[in-house]
């Protein structure tokens, strides 16, 4: 390989494509979990668990390489970040594992379903807030002194993050309405519709919110969206956000059940693409540049190599997962 190909950009990307991935895929089944006590019935609550059940675990594939990831090609990046985010981090882990746990016990009692019912949309909650917190915790800029992280145990916590955090849980819970659309069939699909309404305009508030806030957080992120020329680059996802919020609209008065939910995740990309707009060239906001923090270039390579062939075997195992549970979920049949 040519020394003049940038292996950090490379690693950037790929691990910035592992997180989206993670954030869609396994955004809309904690999405399910954040909407569950919507649907007390138990027959309801059945059809959305099953939903989902054949393919979640395997969503959060991307959550592993996406942190292993960054250990391995931006060692002092995950240096920084970790202990800055332990709280979160931590709190994203238990609420994993409690909706993990759910999704198995829940059929396996009759006394205690409640209880697992609880796991599962807390859990769920936990997760989806944790995540979205830490993201806010990490824009506003992480304190670094040397190549260590100087800040204090509750740096994560502040007005910003917990937006960012609400911010998440609307997102997830967006689409995992979305996906109800496109999985179920009669009164519970008609539920899922109403949702989508109110979740789509609570969304684009939170992005609006976040998206005024977050220039005012550093020069850095303002010149980066309206300085000259970069305004020339960065006006298109704006105008792109208006033009799938109105397709969005157009697709549930029609009752369009497919489109709902592949516009939403057209939705979540664009937020990203902001993300990656405002952080650019940075991996630990105002602090550290991705090359300041790369691995050295023969590890990356290394890496490289290894990578180029388990992400098309993933994405050829999910493609096919989704594939075989493919069309509707109807009540009485499913994965468990």
């Amino acid at each position: 390989m040519s020394a003049s190909i940038d292996l950090a950009i490379i690693w950037a990307f790929i691990i910035a494509f592992a997180v989206f991935v993670y954030v869609v895929m396994d955004g809309f089944d904690l999405g399910l979990g954040i909407l569950f006590p919507l649907f007390p019935a138990k027959e309801d609550r059945n059809v959305v668990m099953n939903s989902v059940a054949p393919v979640w675990d395997g969503n959060e594939t991307w959550l592993v390489l996406g942190g292993g990831g960054l250990m391995a090609a931006f060692p002092l990046a995950y240096a920084v970040l970790m202990p800055a985010l332990y709280t979160p981090i931590i709190a994203m882990l238990v609420g994993l594992i409690f909706r993990g746990v759910a999704f198995e016990f829940r059929w396996r009692t009759t006394a205690q379903r409640n209880r697992w019912d609880i796991a599962f949309a807390g859990g769920s909650l936990l997760a989806a807030l944790s995540q979205g917190i830490a993201l806010g915790a990490i824009l506003q800029g992480v304190h670094v002194a040397g190549r260590q992280y100087a800040g204090g145990w509750w740096d994560w916590l502040t007005p910003f993050s917990v937006l960012t955090g609400v911010s998440l849980v609307i997102g997830y819970a967006f689409l995992g309405s979305t996906w109800l659309v496109l999985k179920t069939e009669d009164r519970l699909r008609d539920r899922a519709y109403a949702l989508s309404w109110w979740l789509l305009f609570a969304m684009l508030g939170a992005i609006g919110a976040v998206s005024l806030v977050t220039p005012l957080l550093s020069i850095h992120y303002s010149q980066r969206w309206f300085a000259w020329p970069n305004i020339i680059a960065t006006a298109p996802v704006p105008l792109a956000v208006v033009a799938v919020t109105v397709l969005l609209l157009g697709s549930l008065a029609k009752r369009q059940d497919t489109r709902p939910f592949f516009l939403a995740l057209a939705l979540f990309a664009l937020s990203y693409a902001g993300l990656g707009i405002s952080m650019y060239p940075y991996i630990v906001p105002q602090s550290i540049t991705i090359w300041q923090a790369a691995s050295p270039r023969d590890s990356q390579l290394f890496l490289l190599v290894g990578v180029s062939f388990l992400i098309p075997l993933i994405l050829a195992y999910t493609g096919w997962s989704y594939w075989v549970f493919r069309g509707k979920v109807k009540a009485g049949s499913g994965y468990h």
